[in-house]
């Protein structure tokens, strides 16, 4: 018989174990992260003593509440694991003023029976080689992101994500310090890019900006350190320029995902200003 429980730091190496059977990126940090803050929601589906399925919820600041890596193991599919872990999610959220996730094209229909819409669409793509060309980021001032500078990262993101993310925001930029740019005019800051080393590729993302040259120019930054190294990116697929342009530069697109939200988009934030998440299991 399936029971579910909390996933506890005990349980990172078989979360790794189903996540890595499925070839997805995770590290054994990422599912740390998400496991150890006690504000996050982290289930296990148990049978027998061992963990066949899991569900995460990151709660930014009870503002949104991001429902990632629902998972069950093969053998144990089509015994409504997954519906389980979404409902007991769902049910220990009711306090979040939002709930969204990003559904990969066979999880979209079971997130519509429970509540679930779309807002819009991302691609994910990828470049295996990170043989890349022509990648100059010209005479744009892009400095990289400092300790000092992390508060205006996070209140920048807090405006375009539409919740405050500064633990992930910091986890980010601790994991990969030499590859976070930002641009600034005076002050303010006019966009900024993050990644983060996976267990197969580098993630690119969060690239949030005031335009789509300023987006290039902190992706182009990125690349530079990722010369040689295979690089997923997440992108919003209305961005077409920078989807055109991203295929040029050799990624192809490996498949899609679904941003949506809860009964209600309470926290939209501002679409127009992302460019690249970090990540279907973030936001």
């Amino acid at each position: 018989m399936v029971s579910l429980k909390r996933l506890t730091t005990e349980d990172i190496g078989a979360a790794l174990k189903l996540s890595a059977a499925e070839k997805w990126n995770q590290t054994e940090k990422d599912w740390s992260f998400l496991i150890s803050s006690p504000e996050n929601i982290c289930l296990a589906a148990v049978e027998n003593g061992k963990v066949i399925g899991s569900a995460t919820a990151i709660t930014y600041n009870n503002e949104v509440a991001w429902i990632g890596m629902v998972l069950v193991d093969k053998d144990f599919r089509g015994r409504g694991i997954s519906l389980m872990l979404i409902y007991k999610l769902l049910e220990k959220l009711k306090h979040c003023r939002s709930i969204k996730l990003d559904a990969t094209p066979a999880g979209q229909p079971v997130y519509e029976k429970v509540g679930f819409s779309e807002e819009y669409k991302i691609l994910r793509m990828i470049h295996p080689t990170g043989e890349f060309e022509n990648i100059s980021t010209g005479k744009n001032e892009v400095t990289q992101v400092s300790e000092i500078d992390l508060k205006d990262v996070v209140d920048y993101d807090h405006h375009v994500f539409g919740a405050n993310r500064k633990k992930l925001i910091e986890f980010l930029y601790n994991q990969n310090r030499g590859n976070s740019w930002m641009i600034k005019t005076g002050e303010k800051i006019d966009g900024f890019a993050l990644a983060r080393e996976g267990a197969r590729f580098y993630q690119l993302g969060p690239v949030s900006a005031i335009s789509p040259e300023i987006g290039k120019v902190l992706i182009r930054k990125s690349l530079e350190k990722l010369k040689d190294k295979p690089v997923v990116i997440d992108v919003l697929e209305e961005k077409k320029e920078l989807v055109l342009w991203l295929d040029k530069l050799g990624f192809i697109v490996q498949r899609s995902f679904t941003r949506m939200f809860h009964h209600k988009n309470a926290n939209p934030g501002s679409g127009d200003k992302q460019y690249l998440i970090c990540g279907p299991e973030f936001g």
